[in-house]
């Protein structure tokens, strides 16, 4: 048998001016490579189909790794098959896997749908968040079911049972959306894989009448210390809007004294006109416009408010337990139906969409004087509410 080279032998190999190979008498077919630059790899030579081919072998390879992998390829040539069109296929599919991982398609989601959707922002921070650190590198050929049920795990011990849920449900959408337009995916999301009860926590807590003075007083306006965060609480009060459509409101959405809600922002993806009361508009006339900004409630005038921990300083002011900002929703919803407003206006008021399709049909009556009336009403149990002294039946002695 010839003496093959060896390791040292490899690393003793001179760099010229040009690139050569150096075969190793001691494995037919196998070359060193080396470069001008100095750097050193190996490549197969052989014969198909009377053809001279090449085979390069990946870098960092061994010798004894390499002279195995040259045997491998010599025999794929006995057995009639080419083993650099073969590399060519696992290399394709390598990239192909490679673009086609979890975070690649929700970022092609994303940048498809993303502006089509209300919470477009939210999706994309929850996957950044919680889903491409879990499992955005894994292609879609290998995921299963059991990464999604570990993904959801770590979500609900760090984040809670409801934002496993909402995680869950952005991932569905995106894993659906991504089987309508292909051929060959499956979705590993099944029923059953949901974690909050929602009709178990469905919300029935309304702020009584001492809780809401309590909550009134704490945020009277402080002109020697601007807080928007006591004005949006106030403003949820004052128009029973979603927590998420007040706290990004803009300054061009309002148009005199009507609040115009665009479809992109409304839950129900419709316009909504919301006449609003000369509380409301007091409320808003206490901001300042932030030059270049556009956002009512904020700090800076280009970011809504973040929420939790002006929150926490309220909630902890006032004492009052157990409530969050959706329950002004609820509280406003009932002081409307105190004060004589139709169900059916005081649901408009909320921005619900009136049950009945020809109904919806029909009626293209926009109830805005009626609502316009409805938010004064509601103005004005609130006031009753937080001032009783304003209301208090005057007593008269009787001969």
């Amino acid at each position: 048998m010839a003496r093959g080279l060896t390791d040292i032998a490899i690393q003793n190999l001179k760099a010229g001016d040009t690139r050569r190979e150096v075969p190793d008498p001691a494995c037919a077919g196998l070359y060193v490579i080396v470069q001008p630059s100095g750097r050193k790899s190996f490549a197969v030579r052989y014969r198909f189909a009377g053809l001279p081919r090449k085979l390069t072998l990946q870098s960092g390879v061994s010798l004894a790794a390499a002279r195995k992998l040259t045997a491998d390829a010599m025999h794929e040539v006995a057995q009639g098959r080419d083993p650099s069109e073969a590399k060519k296929v696992t290399s394709a599919k390598a990239r192909a896997a490679e673009t086609n991982t979890v975070r690649a398609l929700c970022e092609t989601y994303l940048s498809r749908e993303a502006g089509k959707l209300r919470t477009g922002r939210e999706r994309r921070r929850a996957l950044e968040r919680l889903v491409y650190p879990e499992i955005g590198h894994i292609p879609l050929a290998d995921l299963k079911r059991s990464h999604i049920v570990k993904m959801l795990d770590g979500i609900e011990d760090r984040n809670g049972t409801k934002m496993a849920d909402l995680t869950l449900a952005y991932v569905r959408k995106v894993f659906n959306w991504h089987a309508g337009r292909v051929d060959d995916f499956n979705s590993p999301i099944v029923r059953g894989m949901s974690r909050y009860d929602a009709k178990a926590n469905q919300g029935t807590r309304v702020l009584s009448d001492d809780e809401l003075r309590k909550l009134w007083a704490a945020t009277e306006p402080n002109a020697t210390a601007p807080q928007p965060f006591h004005a949006l609480v106030r403003f949820l009060l004052l128009t029973a809007a979603r927590r998420d459509e007040a706290r990004e409101l803009t300054w061009p959405e309002i148009n005199g004294s009507d609040w115009l809600l665009p479809a992109a922002r409304n839950k129900v993806r419709v316009d909504l006109t919301r006449p609003l009361s000369k509380a409301a508009q007091d409320v808003l006339r206490g901001l300042p416009e932030i030059e270049g900004g556009s956002f009512v409630f904020t700090n800076d005038g280009h970011h809504p408010l973040s929420l939790t921990a002006p929150f926490a300083r309220l909630a902890a002011t006032i004492g009052v337990a157990d409530w969050r900002l959706h329950d002004l929703r609820r509280t406003a919803r009932t002081l409307l139906s105190r004060a004589g407003v139709i169900s059916d206006v005081a649901e408009m008021c909320l921005g619900h969409v009136l049950p009945g399709a020809v109904r919806q049909i029909y009626d293209r009556h926009r109830y805005e004087a009626e609502k316009a009336q409805a938010y004064e009403a509601l103005a004005v149990q609130i006031e009753r509410v937080v001032n009783p002294q304003a209301d208090a039946l005057k007593v008269v002695r009787l001969r």
